[in-house]
């Protein structure tokens, strides 16, 4: 199957909820991100998606590493997704200037539990919402 590789952002707010974002088009929610340009880094990738998606920037030197997940693809019939998977604290300021762009058609901060009752993307539902502290 083929792999798409992606990296990944477990946005939380400090207080148990999880910025989850659902792309013009699909139906399930999935962490922020998207595909690394050739050559960048995915730390890198992590935060230009995030700018271009959400409008905020996200300090390179809070994102927290939280390994490399391999689910089926939420999007991509018959695909695998690869990602690079971090997790960053917003401030109350960050927070509150989440804006939907680009691709995005939804965003949602739910708690991990909240989250069950969404449409979710595999990697999120399998991997990335055990990240979320409470």
């Amino acid at each position: 199957m083929p792999t798409i590789v992606v990296a990944a952002g477990v946005l939380h707010d400090g207080a148990g909820r999880v910025l989850l974002v659902r792309k013009s088009g699909t139906t399930a929610f999935m962490q922020p991100g998207g595909k690394p340009e050739p050559g960048e880094a995915p730390d890198a990738a992590l935060v230009r998606e995030v700018v271009e998606e959400l409008g905020i920037t996200l300090p390179t030197p809070r994102l927290a590493p939280l390994g490399e997940y391999t689910a089926d693809a939420a999007n991509e019939k018959n695909h695998h997704v690869h990602a690079h998977a971090f997790a960053v604290e917003l401030t109350a300021a960050e927070v509150a200037a989440v804006h939907p762009a680009a691709e995005i058609a939804e965003a949602v901060w739910v708690t991990p539990q909240q989250a069950r009752g969404l449409d979710l993307a595999p990697l999120t539902a399998e991997h990335l919402l055990a990240h979320v502290p409470h």
